[in-house]
């Protein structure tokens, strides 16, 4: 398939698309992966020199592109990005909610500054952009909503903070928004990334052994990368998907189905004769 039949593919081609957290990890896959396909693509992130390197990387693939600096728990900032993104590219057609941060502790001892911090971006930050975007999708009679969440929103993650809580959050979140919203011709989904190696989580994997362990949890033997996220992504924004709605994609390699291979089976074992 040629270039221009890809983007065609999509449907994407010309449309607004903005990506919070796009500064890096998972966001700049995102933001690159809709550019590719025809997008033109606002670029939102607290971290303005990380926006300019990801807006860096889509000109040069030729796409039209605009950074915005935004803090997504803000009302105000985030009603300034939209208005300036909009008079930079036009009404905003796709959205991704993908700005998220990590307080990790027990929640014994866990501050409630803590835990706000955690819910102000990953859970109301998401209904903040929902809302504000969508008013310029309402203007175009169509949208699509993606928001990324995580395999921590159906499987308690100790430690965690206020992560899978907040997780677990936007996965209702969407779901309402599909059902109040889907008369409006916009879409809301859900795509929860498994084990991602991406900057918030590369200290993980540099402790000895860590990859190695990881990836023997995963049926398809590997740690996930951002491009895996930005492919389920960009079929969720796109007219592949104009029928779903209200739905979650895990993209995991299959690791959240590998509780009952993850029990040990001593004795169990049988030759292979």
């Amino acid at each position: 398939m040629n270039n221009s039949s890809y983007v065609e593919s999509f449907g994407l081609a010309g449309r607004v698309c903005v990506v919070t957290g796009a500064g890096s990890g998972i966001g700049r896959a995102i933001a690159l992966t809709l550019a590719q396909a025809g997008g033109r693509v606002a670029v939102l992130d607290r971290n303005d020199a990380g926006s300019a390197e990801t807006l860096a990387q889509i000109k040069g693939l030729g796409a039209e592109a605009a950074a915005f600096h935004c803090d997504t728990s803000d009302e105000a900032s985030v009603d300034c990005a939209a208005q300036a993104s909009a008079s930079a590219l036009g009404n905003c057609e796709v959205l991704v909610n993908n700005a998220g941060v990590l307080r990790p502790g027990p929640l014994e001892t866990l501050s409630l500054q803590e835990w706000n911090q955690v819910l102000a971006v990953n859970l109301s930050g998401y209904f903040i952009c929902a809302q504000a975007f969508a008013r310029q999708m309402r203007l175009q009679g169509r949208g699509a909503l993606v928001h990324i969440a995580s395999v921590a929103a159906d499987h308690a993650t100790a430690f965690g903070g206020a992560y899978s809580v907040a997780k677990a959050g936007i996965t209702m979140l969407s779901r309402q928004l599909a059902v109040e919203w889907g008369t409006q011709g916009i879409r809301s989904n859900v795509v929860h990334p498994g084990l991602i190696l991406t900057p918030m989580s590369q200290a993980f994997y540099d402790q000895p052994g860590t990859t190695e362990r990881r990836s023997q949890a995963v049926p398809v033997g590997r740690i996930g990368r951002p491009d895996d996220v930005a492919q389920a992504v960009l079929f969720l924004a796109s007219e592949r998907s104009a029928y779903i709605t209200g739905q979650e994609i895990a993209v995991d390699g299959g690791f959240t189905r590998m509780l009952m291979g993850l029990i040990p089976r001593v004795g169990y074992e049988r030759s292979a004769d």
